[in-house]
Formats: structure tokens, sequence, C-alpha cells
């Protein structure tokens, strides 16, 4: 077994994205740790598609970047992003001219990378073993008894039974969850949606799918190609991924109750579903059958926890042992991020004789609130896809909230530092908790609007750039703001709680005939009603800005109202 130890700092089970990566946190921290990687495979990760998507965004990219250093790797072996680019509901789907797209045209300042995950695991793998970290494969974790000093972890490996001890246990086994059976704290989420994905040989260019001049130079040649790549209609979307393999990812995402799973669950159902659905896809793909690497299935992926970390009994959960909300946004490594540095902060301050109880019931509840606060982005908003004015908007407010807020956090170390925290969270009225309360609206106001949208749109094309508090907001992510982090993030709530008011202004003008200059209060907006009432308790309303209502109008595919 080529073990060296019995008795660990840290037992890690599951050598996936999130045991590799929380093992070389942890050992970057301190390089002495005794630590072990336990994995049911036998053999290497496959470069196959055993994940859902392999796509990552700026949390996540700047976690593998610039916390863990995989830099230099990640720009010679894996394939650099073009952001995330949409193609929505027009009525001839067989000309992707005519498609509304939403995407950027210029390289965003903040990196993020295509990533063929078993190339990545395979060089974690390879690099946590060059830095003292043990990785037994074929190991199957069966129990653990936690004890005061040190547990007792039992797994098997080559069918024999090994009993080994820890001080810390990691639970990284994906979907399996051992801790969350073992202790009983599953939790589900309302989000039943499938998915399947297959690979194929080589590489697909969607900038080839039309020889019009006109739509081929909107952005510069080759970027199309480099971005992930969302097909859209009411019900589903359908990913298209370059990996660094010169292969292509392939994905079907889609709500049950409007398409149903056994419509597209094997290979050739799914090409059967592209061709009514998505028919220049089907076009394009059916004529690469033969060069199909692999095909994978998943249902009702999204899951829940109602735990994540204990401080006493010294356990913690992280990667999809935990939640997984849906892959739409590529939020997969960002959970992982986020996560592994709350985890990984708890074990070793532990290890350094720090009483962490406290602080881990705080780091639970925030990574938990910031699930929660999640979900409302992916739930029952499958139904809007087949919006492109919905659509657009919707996904102009989750990047901006998510730039603004999570990203910043995390860049600037705001998760592991208690004042901020307390600043942003302690409270009714913080601004963390408003922010919640903000963003649980505007995802409201989607759904309100939507028996309202009736108009299919065509031949737009929107870059995210094109609003100034879209560049304002990815232009910061990475910079450092020390003591006035907080003040930075109260600026940018104020700015979205601006944003959302101008956006309710444009649909109830549109819809209900408002007037242009309504007065707004975000937490309290309505489209349901025509005009706004605030309560005596409750009178906050947000001011216009002329730059802010500028941004909502490039959105805006409808003839422009009058603004006073």
């Amino acid at each position: 077994m080529n073990s060296t130890h019995t008795k660990y700092d840290v037992i890690i089970t599951g050598g996936g994205l999130a045991g590799l990566t929380l093992a070389l946190q942890l050992k970057q921290g301190h390089p002495d740790l005794r630590l072990l990687v336990l994995e049911r495979r036998k053999g290497e990760a496959p470069i196959a598609a055993h994940k859902v998507g392999e796509s990552t965004v700026e949390l996540g990219s700047y976690y593998l970047r610039e916390v863990l250093g995989l830099k230099a790797y990640l720009e010679e072996f894996e394939l650099p992003k073009h952001g995330l680019r949409f193609f929505f509901k027009s009525n001839t789907k067989e000309d992707i001219t005519s498609r509304v797209e939403l995407g950027p045209r210029k390289w965003l300042p903040t990196p993020s990378h295509q990533v063929d995950r078993g190339t990545l695991e395979n060089h974690l793998i390879q690099l946590i073993q060059s830095l003292g970290v043990e990785f037994l494969a074929d190991a199957a974790v069966r129990d653990v008894e936690f004890g005061k000093d040190y547990h007792t972890l039992t797994f098997t490996q080559n069918k024999e039974e090994q009993k080994w001890q820890c001080r810390w246990i990691a639970d990284a086994t994906s979907r399996f969850s051992f801790l969350k059976r073992k202790l009983g704290f599953q939790k589900s989420m309302d989000h039943a949606v499938n998915a399947v994905w297959w690979r194929l040989k080589g590489v697909i260019d969607i900038d080839q799918w039309s020889e019009d001049e006109g739509w081929k130079h909107y952005l510069t040649s080759g970027l199309r190609y480099l971005s992930t790549v969302h097909f859209l209609d009411k019900g589903y979307w359908v990913w298209v991924i370059p990996l660094g393999t010169k292969n292509t990812s392939i994905g079907i995402v889609a709500d049950p109750d409007i398409h149903p799973f056994e419509t597209f669950d094997t290979y050739e159902k799914s090409l059967n579903w592209l061709k009514t659905n998505e028919p220049l896809l089907y076009e394009k793909l059916s004529a690469e059958s033969e060069n199909k690497l692999d095909f994978k299935i998943l249902k009702h992926f999204a899951h829940d926890s109602a735990r994540a970390y204990d401080g006493t009994d010294r356990w913690g959960v992280t990667g999809e042992a935990g939640a997984f909300l849906d892959p739409f946004y590529s939020p997969g490594t960002d959970l992982i991020s986020i996560s592994n540095t709350l985890l990984s902060d708890l074990i070793l301050r532990d290890l350094k004789g720090e009483d962490v109880q406290l602080r881990a019931e705080i780091y639970e509840q925030t990574y938990l609130s910031l699930v929660k606060a999640w979900i409302p982005i992916y739930q029952n908003k499958y139904q809007l896809m087949g919006s492109s004015q919905i659509m657009v908007i919707k996904i102009m407010w989750d990047w901006a909230i998510y730039w603004a807020i999570p990203c910043l956090l995390f860049t600037n170390k705001g998760f592991t530092d208690l004042r901020v925290l307390q600043k942003l969270f302690s409270s009714k009225d913080s601004v963390g908790q408003k922010f919640g309360r903000l963003h649980e609206q505007m995802q409201k106001l989607f759904l309100d609007w939507l028996p309202l949208e009736k108009q299919v749109f065509s031949n737009r094309y929107i870059d995210p750039f094109d609003l100034e508090l879209m560049r304002d907001f990815q232009l910061t992510i990475e910079e450092q703001f020390g003591d006035s982090l907080t003040d930075k993030v109260t600026k940018n709530l104020a700015i979205l709680e601006k944003l959302a008011a101008e956006i309710f202004r444009h649909v109830s003008s549109e819809v209900h005939h408002t007037s242009p200059d309504l007065k707004v209060n975000p937490y309290t907006m309505d489209l349901n009603a025509s005009e706004e009432n605030p309560t005596e308790e409750d009178t906050f309303i947000a001011e216009r800005e002329a730059a802010i209502t500028k941004d909502v109008d490039t959105m805006w595919f409808y003839p422009k109202k009058e603004m006073a």
C-alpha cells in the first residue's frame, strides 16, 4: 500500500477535484501535515466526461490560479475560456445568426478556463504526491468512529479491510456523500432537473456554422469557439464546451415537467431530441456520431445539505458531498473553492491549537446561507428559458450580483474574516441580509414577468461589457480592498438596488404602462400591482441614476419609452 503511517492529521475521503484541491490547499498551508487521500477509483482519472461540465468561472478560476498556484499549468495544458455565451430562442433556429446572442466580444479581464477534469485531476494527484501527500486508489471508505483525539476510519483496499486514524476527516466522496449518510444530514433540493452529456472526438467550432460575414465579425475569430456555449429554449439548455484535448463536450440539461427525461436519456434519443428542439445543432453533431467517445446521464442532480462543518467532532464536507446546484452558470468549482477554503482554515487553525468550535458554526452558516441564496437562481427558472428578453436581463442580474458580492468577498479573503462576516451578516438590516432579500425579490420578478412576456426577438448581440456597471464589477473582482472591503460591498449593494429598481420600471412600464419615473422600493416591488405602495415602516425608494438607466436600455429589446 506504500503507506508510511496509520495515523494522520487529516484523511480526505474522495480523490476527485474537491478532495485533491483541498489536499493541495492544506499542504500548502501546513507542509508538515500528515495527510491521506482515499479514492475508490482503481486507476487514473479517465480523460472522459465523468463529471457534469468542464467550465470554470471567475471565483473558481481565481481559486485554482491564485490560491492554489495552478496558473502555469492551466495556461499550458487547459484551454482559456472566453466567458459564457448564450443563444436564445428564435423562430428560425436553423439559422444561428437569427438568434439573440449574449456574450463578451473581447477577453474578460478576469481569466477562466475550459477544463478537462481527467487531465486536471491526474495532474493534481502527481502534484500532491510530490508534496508528501499519500494517495491510495481502490480505497472505499466504509465507516468512521469518532473519538476525542482521533477518529478511526474503516476502509477497504484491494478487498482488504483497514482501520486507520485521523484527527480530522474531510468528506469529498461526491454524490456518495459518506458523512451525510453516516450522520443523517441529507437535505433535498426542490429543483428536479436532469442531464445527459457526451464527448466527441475533435473540434466543434460554431463560428463555422454560418457564412454571414457580419455575424462572424461581431467578435474576433476563434473567441466563440473558446466560449462555454449555451443554446436555450423553454425548459432546457444545451452546452457546447471545447476541451484542451481537442475534443468537445456536449450536454443537454432539461426540466422534466417540460422535457421528460425518457425523451433524451440515451445517445440515440438525444440526437432525436436535438433534431426536434435544436435542428442546427442536430445537423452539425449527428454527422460526428462515429466520433462519440462516451455518454453519461444524471437524474435529479441538485441536492442540498443540512450541515457542512463540525469544529468539535472535527469533520467537514466539500464539493458534491455537500451541495450541488445546477451547471448553468458553472458554479461547481465555485462551491468547491469556498467550502475548501472554509474547511482548510478550520483544520489548520485547530492543528495550531485554536478552539474552532464557534468559528465552525459561523462558517457553516455562511456556506449554507450562500447555497440557500443561490438556489432561487435556478429554481423554477427553466420555464423562463424560452424568453430572450427575460433571460438576457436575468443573466445580467445574476452576473452582476455574483461579481459584486461573492467574487469580491472570496478574492479579498472575506469568507474567513469574522469581522467582515459579522458586519455583513449579523443583523436583519446588515448588507449581506439585505442582499439576500433583494436577490430573492428579483428572482420573483422574473417569474411574475413570464406570463406577460410573449414576443420572440431575433438578430441582436448583447455584450455584458456594453454596460458600465458590469464593466466596473468585473474589473474590481481581484482588486484588494483591505479594511475598506465592507464599504465596497455596501457600495455595490447600493448599485444593485438601483439596478433592480430600474429593471422594474422598464418591465412595469412595458406591461402595465406605468410611468417610466415610477417610484420603486426594490425590496417590496410587485409586478402584480400597477403602482408601488410603500408602508410607513418601509419607505426606501431607490434613486434613479442616468448611467444605470442607460445600462438597462442597452439590455431592453422593446422600443424605449420617454424617460423624464
